[in-house]
Parts: C-alpha cells; sequence; structure tokens
C-alpha cells in the first residue's frame, strides 16, 4: 500500500509521509472530552478533523482502529494537580451521583456528534473503567524510579526523568532548565519535590466522592495517566497517530510522553497530530467572557451572541473551510458565508444527478479526482479540497446550462466521485433531504410535466397559471430546450 499523505508531525515540526508501523493496520488515538458540561466549538473541532483523517485513512484502504476516551474522573480545576475534580464539582452541584454527571453529559455529547455526522470511534474507554491498569502503570513508573510516593499521593519525578532520557518538552518545546528558573512553589504543594512534577495518583480528601483503593491511600488517577494507559492497551506500545486540541500539548501530551517513556521505553506514539483553537469574534471563547457557545446553542439560536440558529452541516462546512492548523474565528457573518456556501455545493450535486449525458466530453473528469487527492494527501487540506470542490460545480454549472457537455461514462464517473467525497470522506449531509422532500419534488415536477404538456398544446394562460403559482411559493423554474429545471429558493 503506497500512500503519498503527508502527516504534520508535532514532535518534528515538519510534515511526514504517513507510514504506519504495521499496515494495513493503523492505530489512531484522540483525547475526547471531560464530560462534565455540554459539548462547545472547541469539542466540535478535534471531533471533525479526526473523523475526516479517519474516513480519509479508511477510504485508502486502510484497516483503522481509532480509540477516543472519555475522561470521568481525574481532570482536577487546574493543571497544577489542585482543586477539586470537574465532574466532582458538577455532582455535588447537583446534587447527583458523579457517574450519573459523566453518563448525561456522555450521551449530549453523542448526540451532537452524531447531529453533525462525526463517525463513532471503533473503541471508546472510560478513565473510570480502566483503575487497575493506571495503578499497574504507577506502579512500574515507580519501580523504575522515576515517580515518588508523598503523603498517599504519587508525583512523577520530572528531574529524574529528565536527567535518565533528557527529552522532558521535547513535544511543546519547553526546557526544564527554563521551568526550573521561572516555576515557584505554590501553597498546597508541599507534597511534591517539584512544581512541575504532575500528579500519577492523588490520596482523597474526606470530601472527595471519587476515590478507589491503591496501594497508597484511597485515592484517584492523575488526568494524564488515563490516556497513557488506554492507548497502549488497545494500540499498543507503539501505535501511529496521536491526535488532539493544541491546549493539550502541555501539559497533557508532555507528560503522556514522559510517562509512556518512562513506562516501556518508547514514545508510543509515531505522528502527534493537533488542531488549532476557534476564538469568538476575535477573542478566545471562554465563560467569563460571556463567548463559550456551546453545540444545542448553535443549533437553537438560543446564544445571546448568535443572530440565528445554524444547522450542524452549516458548522462542520465552517470548520472544514479553515485548515486544522489553523486558528479558526467564529462569526455570525462567517457562519452565514458557510451555510450559503454549503447550499450552493448541494444544489451543484443535485444538478450533477439530473444532467443528461451527450456523446462526448469538453472536460477531463480525472482531473477532480486528481487535484482534490493531492489537496487531502497534503495533511488533510480541506480548504484547498473544498476550493477544487466548487471548481468543478462550476464546470457541472457550465455542464446544464449547455456550454460543455459530458458522455455517460464520464457523468457517472463524476457523480460517483462527488457522492464518495462530499458524503462519504467529509461527511456532509444534504440537510434539505427531510423525509417529505422526495414527495415534493414528485409533485414539482407531475405539475412541471403538467405545464409542458399545455404548452405543446399552446394554452399559455394554464402554463403561465403554473409557473406563476410555483413562482409564489419559491420555487424558480428554468426552461431548458429538452425539457426544465427547477429549484427551491
Amino acid at each position: 500500500m503506497d500512500s503519498k499523505l503527508l502527516i504534520y508531525n508535532t514532535l518534528t515540526r515538519k510534515k511526514e509521509k504517513f507510514e504506519p508501523y504495521n499496515p494495513p493496520f493503523v492505530g489512531l488515538y484522540v483525547c475526547g472530552p471531560t464530560v462534565y458540561g455540554d459539548a462547545h466549538l472547541g469539542h466540535a473541532r478535534p471531533a471533525i478533523t479526526f473523523d475526516i483523517l479517519f474516513r480519509y485513512l479508511k477510504e485508502q484502504g486502510y484497516r483503522v482502529r481509532y480509540v477516543r476516551n472519555i475522561t470521568d474522573v481525574g481532570h482536577l480545576e487546574n493543571d497544577a494537580d489542585e482543586g477539586e475534580d470537574k465532574i466532582s464539582k458538577k455532582a455535588r452541584l447537583e446534587q447527583l451521583e458523579p457517574m450519573e454527571v459523566a453518563q448525561n453529559y456522555t450521551n449530549r455529547y453523542h448526540d451532537s456528534m452524531k447531529k453533525m455526522n462525526v463517525l463513532p470511534p471503533s473503541i471508546e474507554p472510560r478513565a473510570s473503567g480502566h483503575i487497575p491498569e493506571q495503578i499497574d502503570m504507577v506502579k512500574d513508573i515507580l519501580d523504575k524510579g522515576l515517580a515518588y510516593e508523598s503523603n498517599g499521593s504519587v508525583y512523577f519525578d520530572v528531574v529524574a526523568y529528565n536527567d535518565k532520557y533528557g527529552n522532558y518538552g521535547k513535544l511543546s518545546g519547553r526546557k526544564l532548565d527554563d521551568m526550573v528558573a521561572n516555576t515557584r512553589s505554590l501553597d498546597g504543594q508541599d507534597d511534591k519535590r517539584n512544581p512541575f512534577d504532575f500528579a500519577l495518583w492523588k490520596k482523597a480528601s474526606p470530601e472527595h466522592i471519587m476515590r478507589w483503593e491503591s496501594p497508597w491511600s484511597i485515592g484517584f488517577p492523575g488526568w494524564h495517566l488515563e490516556c497513557s494507559v488506554m492507548s497502549t492497551k488497545y494500540l499498543g506500545e507503539k501505535f501511529d497517530i496521536h491526535g488532539g486540541g493544541m491546549d493539550l500539548m502541555f501539559p497533557h501530551h508532555e507528560c503522556e510522553i514522559a510517562q509512556n517513556t518512562a513506562s516501556c521505553g518508547c514514545d508510543s506514539a509515531h505522528y502527534w497530530m493537533h488542531n488549532n483553537m476557534i476564538t469568538i469574534n476575535g477573542q478566545k471563547m471562554g465563560k467569563s467572557l460571556g463567548n463559550f457557545i456551546t453545540l444545542d446553542e448553535l443549533f437553537s439560536g438560543s446564544h445571546k451572541l448568535l443572530e440565528k440558529a445554524y444547522s450542524p452541516m452549516t458548522i462542520k462546512f465552517f470548520i472544514l473551510q479553515a485548515h486544522y492548523r489553523s486558528t479558526l474565528d467564529f462569526s455570525n457573518e462567517a457562519l452565514q458565508a458557510s451555510g450559503k456556501g454549503l447550499e450552493r455545493l448541494m444544489k451543484g450535486i443535485n444538478t450533477l444527478n439530473k444532467i443528461i449525458p451527450s456523446d462526448s466530453s469538453t472536460m477531463d473528469v480525472s482531473e477532480f479526482e486528481k487535484k482534490w487527492t493531492e489537496a487531502m494527501d497534503d495533511d488533510l487540506n480541506t480548504p484547498i479540497a473544498i476550493s477544487v470542490l466548487f471548481d468543478w460545480i462550476r464546470i457541472v454549472n457550465q455542464v446544464n446550462d449547455g456550454k460543455q457537455t459530458i458522455n455517460a461514462d464520464d457523468l457517472e464517473t463524476l457523480k460517483h466521485s462527488f457522492n464518495r467525497i462530499v458524503f462519504d470522506i467529509l461527511g456532509l449531509k444534504d440537510e434539505n433531504e427531510d423525509g417529505n422532500a422526495e414527495m415534493i419534488a414528485g409533485l414539482v415536477e407531475t405539475l412541471l410535466d403538467m405545464r409542458m404538456e399545455a404548452k405543446s398544446k399552446k394554452e399559455w394562460a394554464v402554463s403561465d397559471s403554473i409557473r406563476d403559482k410555483l413562482t409564489s411559493l419559491g420555487i424558480t423554474v428554468k426552461d431548458k430546450k429538452d425539457g426544465y429545471d427547477w429549484e427551491i429558493n
């Protein structure tokens, strides 16, 4: 299998040819949500980015095992291993069981992903379901002298690790010497030898709801540990791709690399892929700024910053129109433009499906697949790939207007390519295709057939009446030499 796919590897800061460890099998791990609140735009971007990668790799013939976790324990309120567990806090405030909170928001996350036509992963493990494996990895790192116990908690010894491997910070570009010079001890962190050491296991305070027995204390695992354990459990000590948002690069992914190296002597992931952030009108999204928009608020238009509701496919198309490594700025104007672009694409596909072939073609349809694939092989360059789609929609419209011709074989090739690319790989849907669409189309075409018959009998009043009535309903009719065309405005 000779893939031409290039992936930008955050670890090496360059594009590299994708060469899986064990083709045709591919192991892909992506950090999923911490389920203590509704999914928002920041959750949508990695889900859509790695869904495209999942689909594209499968389309190329790879057998992909896609693992995306659910964080339901261990993610504290700040990255310095302090504060309350986010899910425990939500459970306390809402007077619910923590797993009730986790299940509710997991269900709501799945519902939002389904609306955006994001495929479910091959495996979706939960942190709380892998406590024994996490305890085993802590024991392993302790045995290797790269962690220490302190008052019932266990911390990763970053200095000891760096003395042995010399590579802490290699993903994020941070240097340990700079961290030593610029990091001060914080109140409540006296258990740590150094402020930048991170928790592998935390002793639970009396009021902490989520707790498990361990050799060190009744407590809970550190946030970073779950991904090291679950990725290697389901994909092996060495796997192909680890993905996630750029905000996870440090400390989360940096700590994963350190844990994996300490445990098995290897980085585990070959390629590290990070999608960039979404901003709102040029500002970072945050609850304190009042610009924190959930996906449900986008779908319903209920947030104060929204001028209208936006459909799931409009949001998905908006995200795909920027390269995954670029910052993406949300605004009403940008989403409305995406909605119009998506509508133009779907109208073009409907036009393609209505075209009657000619005896010959005035274009080379193989160029379409070639240019689209070149864009996708260049580190999933979806904006260029989408521009190729629109170039060919323009050609489709020229054929429909009689300015170009296409033969039957080329027409079928083009139809197949568009359907495979737009619906199977990009995962878009025509949201106008609801349960009544086929019936409406049948009724409109029946009326237009009656109008054609009236015209053939020179019953102009009847013909004009049908056309005028359809126009008043928002349906534009376009007469052609061999029949008619129509569209809903």
